[in-house]
């Protein structure tokens, strides 16, 4: 190869580094690219404001009983403690529990059940020395030392109620008693209450029996609070955060007792139930006039307690261990920032 042929390849290479050179350097550019909008900033830029409030309500206790106890002032007084708490009352239908036999074989204790015409066995194990023993049909556990003692009602009621999911609550009315300061409960109301008769008198059907779920509601107010970046409405924030913090600290037993009531109403859709039904949230509620005042976004109450010896249902909501009565108090799809999402 001459002299020439050999500086002409050197040059050539030299152009051809130099060009990879250039191409590499545009490659390794860094680049201002725009993110793409993700499907949840897409779905909250469409919301109205960028702070929206829900009133939050829940039940803390309870007491369950058949519906001809209210007239029994001896069966009642160990409940009492309870019942004056509870300012909220379910009247319902549930199916008639009956022990039919017991029997013991060593520390394994089973008892069979009917269950509203349904067979259904329960089996303990039981702890050294009690022994199962019975008297003018009434079967008890008795310990060394003599004392007597029976399974707990509720606790054989889930036990039922899980294994043949039969034991459940068919709600057929809804109802609160309060009174000027919360003096008056439940059981104050029920005891001249016309729809409770009206219920009985119609009748249930055989094998069940008319019973009462009362409930105690939150000592507290409670609200939930959603902050939204992307809404349309940004200037607004702080008052509207003052006035969700206002009727958190202003929110009256009462009126919470009112709001519980009617949001279950209108979950439940109760047989018996006239107001609330189908009017349930309105502007024109007088119930709800404070909420829209300041301009809350939804209401929701709530039944979550795990002792619940049935499942709640009626002919609008499946039987369900937990229930939560969700309501959006506005139309507009840009305010439904709680449950319509």
């Amino acid at each position: 190869m001459s002299r020439h042929t050999r500086l002409a390849e050197k040059e050539r290479k030299w152009i051809l580094k130099k060009i990879a050179r250039k191409q590499n350097s545009r490659r390794n550019r860094k680049r201002f690219v725009m993110p793409k909008r993700t499907n949840f900033e897409k779905l909250m830029a469409d919301k109205l404001y960028d702070v929206e409030h829900s009133l939050g309500m829940y039940a803390v206790s309870y007491c369950t009983l058949p519906a001809e106890s209210i007239y029994d002032k001896e069966e009642l007084e160990p409940l009492m403690g309870v019942v004056e708490t509870c300012h909220i009352y379910l009247v319902g239908v549930t199916p008639i529990i009956k022990l039919i036999d017991a029997r013991q074989n060593n520390k394994s204790l089973t008892m069979e059940y009917e269950v509203a015409g349904q067979g259904c066995s329960l089996r303990f194990e039981l702890p050294e020395g009690l022994k199962l023993k019975s008297e003018d049909d009434i079967f008890y556990i008795e310990a060394p030392n003599g004392q007597r003692s029976v399974p707990d009602n509720n606790y054989i009621q889930s036990r039922l109620s899980a294994q043949t999911g039969a034991v459940n609550f068919d709600v057929k009315y809804i109802g609160q008693a309060y009174g000027k300061d919360g003096s008056r409960n439940a059981i104050d109301r029920l005891l001249k209450h016309e729809t409770l008769q009206k219920i009985s008198l119609k009748g249930v059907p055989e094998g069940h029996r008319l019973s009462l779920l009362l409930l105690a509601i939150q000592p507290n107010n409670q609200i939930f609070t959603l902050m939204n970046p992307f809404a349309m409405n940004k200037d607004e924030g702080p008052e509207r955060i003052k006035a969700g913090l206002n009727k958190l600290f202003n929110t009256t037993e009462k009126e919470r007792i009112a709001l519980y009531e009617a949001s279950l109403i209108r979950y439940f859709h109760p047989e018996f139930n006239k107001e609330f039904k189908d009017s349930f949230p309105s502007t024109n509620l007088k119930v709800l006039q404070d909420c829209y005042e300041k301009d809350f976004s939804g209401v929701v109450a709530e039944i979550c307690i795990d002792e619940l010896p049935f499942k709640l249902f009626s002919d609008n909501v499946a039987p369900k261990d937990y229930h939560f009565a969700k309501h959006d108090l506005h139309e507009d799809e840009a305010r439904r920032m709680f449950f319509g999402l």
